[in-house]
C-alpha cells in the first residue's frame, strides 16, 4: 500500500511532571501520573513513485517546534476564528539529511530510510500548549515509518525511540512522560528509573478515570502557546534547589494513583492537584505570571478545587477540578478563557491506514 496514515494522542500529565527530567530521575527514580485525551497527532506518508524524481517532500504546519527558528515565535490565539485555512511550510529535498525539520530528519536517520516519499502532518491542537505534542507528533512519526517499512514495532519501542530523538540526538531539555504516553495511551504511573529505565503500570480503574476522573477535569485556553524548551532548561539547573519539592510532587502521582485505585473523591483530587500547583510554580520563574495567577484565583473563588497549568507552564492549557454542580459557576467566572472539551482516550499510538 502506497498511502500510510498513522496518529498518536496528546496527554493531560495529573502529577509528579519534572521528575521524568534527567537531572531528577538519575540522581533518584521519577514518577509521573498522566493520561490522554480524544485529541491527536496525524502523519501521513505517500510512497512517492521514483519516476518523479528522487526525493523526499516534507509539508507540515507549526507542530511539535517544528524547526529550531521557530522557537520563541508567536503563536498565540490559534483558537479564536471558527475557519483556519493553513498553507503549511514545505520541503523539498533530495535526501533525508537536508531536512530542515529536526524530529523528522532524525527519525529518517534513525530509520535508515532515504526513499522518495511524501510527508504530511496535521493535529487537532497547535505546539506550545502543555499537551505534549512534539513527544506525540514523534511517536506518530515513527509508527509510520516503521509501516513504510513494513516493520512492526512495540509500543516500548516506539516510546524509546521517540525519546531518544529528542532527548539524545536533538539534546532537548525535555523528558520522558510524552513519548511514553502517546505510545501507550490510557491513564498510567510511569516510573522513570536512574540509568534511563522506564516502568508502566496502567491504572486498572479505567472505568473510574472516564466516569469520576473526566467529569471533574476543565481544560481552558489562555490564548497563548510558549516555548517549553527555556522552561524546561531553567528547571533543570534548578533541580538541586528545588529537589524537596520534585519529591513532594512526586509523591502526590502515587497519591492520586491511589485514589483512582481505592474510591475517587473529586474534593481529595482537587486538594492534591492544587498542592501540586504550589509546588510546580516554584520550579522555574516564567512557569507562572500575574496573568495565569488572576485566573487561578478566580476559578479557585468560583468553587474550583484545583488546578494547574498544563506541560512545562507559562502559557498553554489551564487545567482545573471541579464539582459538576461548580462547572458552570467556573466558566462564567473565567469568560474569556475558551474550553477544550475532552475525553478519555484508552489508545496509544495507532497506525490508521497503512
Amino acid at each position: 500500500m502506497n498511502l500510510i496514515v498513522a496518529r498518536a494522542p496528546f496527554r493531560v500529565s495529573i502529577a509528579g511532571g519534572g521528575t521524568d527530567l534527567a537531572s531528577f530521575y538519575e540522581r533518584d527514580y521519577g514518577l509521573v501520573l498522566s493520561t490522554t485525551i480524544d485529541k491527536y497527532v496525524y502523519v501521513i506518508i505517500n510512497r512517492r513513485n521514483p519516476l518523479f524524481k528522487h526525493g523526499i517532500r516534507l509539508s507540515y504546519s507549526p507542530l511539535g517546534r517544528v524547526r529550531e527558528h521557530d522557537v520563541g515565535q508567536s503563536m498565540d490565539e490559534p483558537f479564536s476564528y471558527p475557519i483556519r485555512v493553513s498553507y503549511s511550510s514545505t520541503e523539498n529535498v533530495q535526501s533525508a539529511n537536508e531536512i530542515q525539520h529536526p524530529i523528522v530528519r532524525e527519525a529518517l536517520r534513525l530509520l535508515e530510510i532515504d526513499e522518495p516519499m511524501d510527508i504530511s502532518t496535521m493535529a487537532d491542537i497547535p505546539a506550545g500548549t502543555g499537551l505534549g505534542s512534539s513527544g506525540s507528533f514523534a511517536v506518530a512519526l515513527l509508527q509510520a515509518l516503521h509501516a513504510f517499512k513494513g516493520e512492526s514495532v512495540s509500543t516500548e519501542q516506539l516510546a524509546a525511540e521517540a525519546s531518544h530523538i529528542e532527548i539524545d540526538l536533538l539534546k532537548r531539555p525535555v523528558g520522558k512522560q510524552d513519548h511514553y504516553a502517546a505510545a501507550w495511551g490510557g491513564i498510567n504511573l510511569f516510573r522513570f528509573h536512574p540509568g534511563g529505565a522506564v516502568s508502566v503500570q496502567p491504572v486498572a480503574a479505567a472505568h473510574v478515570t472516564e466516569q469520576r476522573l473526566f467529569p471533574c477535569l476543565m481544560l481552558l485556553y489562555t490564548g497563548s502557546c510558549r516555548d517549553a524548551a527555556s522552561i524546561l532548561a531553567e528547571q533543570e539547573r534548578n533541580t538541586a534547589d528545588r529537589y524537596e519539592d520534585l519529591l513532594i510532587m512526586r509523591n502526590y502521582a502515587r497519591e492520586i494513583e491511589q485514589m483512582l485505585r481505592d474510591g475517587f473523591e473529586t474534593a481529595q483530587f482537587g486538594r492534591a492537584l492544587h498542592e501540586t500547583w504550589l509546588h510546580k510554580r516554584t520550579l522555574a520563574s516564567r512557569i507562572s505570571n500575574p496573568r495565569i495567577d488572576r485566573w487561578y484565583e478566580r476559578a479557585l473563588e468560583a468553587g474550583a478545587l484545583g488546578g494547574k497549568i498544563c506541560g512545562a507552564g507559562g502559557g498553554g492549557f489551564l487545567l482545573l477540578v471541579t464539582e459538576p454542580e461548580k462547572r458552570d459557576a467556573a466558566r462564567r467566572a473565567l469568560a474569556d478563557l475558551p474550553e477544550l472539551a475532552i475525553a478519555f482516550e484508552r489508545r496509544g499510538s495507532q497506525l490508521l491506514l497503512g
